[in-house]
């Protein structure tokens, strides 16, 4: 069986790069909605291919063991996705856009 070659320098590059891109940006107060610049919603669509990715890992992984680190790196390559769809937003100007829920 052939399997990724991640190493944990991998992750902390992963790491690495969404604290230096978090530190411009405000913190969350509420989810947010993909949109407002089609480079957002890229980063937003990358973000939920590693999800599904993520997914099917963990279900592989009940059937065969899968090395933990490639688990770990499909996760923080999602949330390095979500960090990056905030940073290109914030780059070009682009309001957040709020999710806000229905009123029952």
């Amino acid at each position: 069986m052939i399997t990724p070659d991640i190493t944990d320098d991998d992750i902390q590059t992963l790491e690495n790069a969404m604290d230096t891109m978090e530190q411009l940006l405000e913190p969350l107060k509420n989810f947010i909605l993909p949109g407002g610049d089609i480079s957002v919603a890229y980063a937003h669509v990358c973000r939920s291919i590693c999800r599904r990715a993520e997914r099917k890992i963990i279900s592989l992984d009940r059937q065969s063991p899968v090395d933990p680190k490639v688990i770990i790196y499909i996760n923080r390559l999602s949330d390095y996705f979500f960090v990056l769809s905030r940073y290109i937003a914030h780059r070009k100007d682009i309001p957040e856009i709020p999710w806000i829920p229905r009123k029952s």
